[in-house]
């Protein structure tokens, strides 16, 4: 008896001993971030950016695996699916990882499948048209939009993703109807906007930096509470005539669920480390994306935000009658 119970000591020693060596080696191989749309939008954009910024300080490469389709789904269903070791992290939207829950029979729980590492932050949706759009401002859009019930096409990121909801949003606040138009990402219904196949969009302003900078699509407003440093001659929906419609995206990071607490614990410092970066916090100013405080930089802070913005949302997206393609 007594010398199998020095075994089971050994084996648990061996054991705690084990998952710390892991620890203390993590990362010793390339690391995978799987974006769940397409290369070209922002959150593609953003998963590039912090990749090169985590090589530093993990000393290995990230490198970038998109996977878009379904709003996100099919991406981070494959996250879900990976290995739990901490090669594998899962970036992703309040779409992605909150709106997808409510809106697909999904092969897991959205909630519990993925670890939280960290919230990383937000920013508002840009109402913006193509070019030759016959509106000026937002007043001219909403006037237009009312005289030409759905003649107008809004490219979305998928059915039920932050923009379609943020669209459905639109037409009750002003009262008018449009066609919306189901894309793989932001990246395709871009290319769209500029060929001039689809009049509009309201989307994540990081977005369009490009294409504002260039003059190739006409802002309208933005939703947030405040213009952007970015694009200070964007007015907000309140200043361009339509009060307290506001929209945001929150952007932030996972694993699949099992990663050992360790592996976990250093994802968050090496991300909290990067997010307190002058030269990241100046980038993201120019993405139009608010860095989130530090207080909420942890783990349970964005377990607790997902969990909020699903009692919010879900129920939302099932009285709307919005039906997954």
């Amino acid at each position: 008896m007594r010398s199998w119970l020095a075994l089971m000591a050994a084996l648990l020693l061996g054991l705690v001993a084990a998952g710390t060596a892991f620890a203390e080696d993590y990362p010793s191989r390339p690391i995978t971030m799987i974006v769940p749309f397409p290369a070209g939008g922002a959150t593609d954009t953003l998963a590039r950016f912090l990749a090169e910024s985590m090589r530093p300080v993990l000393s290995q490469p990230i490198v970038i695996e998109n996977a878009g389709g379904a709003a996100g789904s099919i991406g981070v269903t494959r996250a879900v699916r990976s290995p739990n070791d901490g090669y594998t992290l899962s970036i992703g939207t309040s779409t992605t990882h909150v709106l997808t829950g409510g809106l697909y029979a999904l092969p897991f729980n959205l909630l519990k499948d993925l670890e939280p590492i960290i919230e990383i932050g937000s920013e508002p949706l840009l109402i913006v048209g193509r070019k030759n759009f016959p509106a000026d401002d937002l007043k001219g859009l909403i006037a237009w939009l009312k005289a030409n019930p759905d003649r107008a096409s809004v490219g979305i990121a998928g059915v039920g993703a932050t923009g379609h909801l943020a669209g459905i949003a639109f037409q009750k606040a002003t009262g008018t109807k449009f066609q919306f138009v189901p894309y793989r990402g932001n990246g395709p219904a871009m290319q769209d906007l500029l060929a001039e196949q689809i009049d509009f969009m309201i989307e994540p302003a990081s977005n369009f930096r490009a294409l504002l900078g260039a003059g190739s699509v006409r802002p309208f407003a933005i939703t947030g509470q405040v213009r952007l440093p970015s694009s200070p001659a964007i007015p907000t929906a309140d200043e361009a005539g339509l009060p307290g419609f506001l929209a945001s995206l929150w952007y932030g990071l996972w694993v699949p669920k099992g990663t050992p607490k360790d592996v976990i614990a250093k994802l968050n410092a090496t991300m909290t480390q990067v997010l307190a970066n002058p030269k990241v916090k100046h980038r993201f100013d120019e993405l139009g994306i608010q860095i989130t405080p530090l207080q909420r930089q942890s783990p349970e802070s964005l377990r607790a935000l997902q969990k909020q913005e699903a009692d919010r949302w879900w129920p939302i997206i099932k009285a709307s009658g919005i039906k997954a393609e």
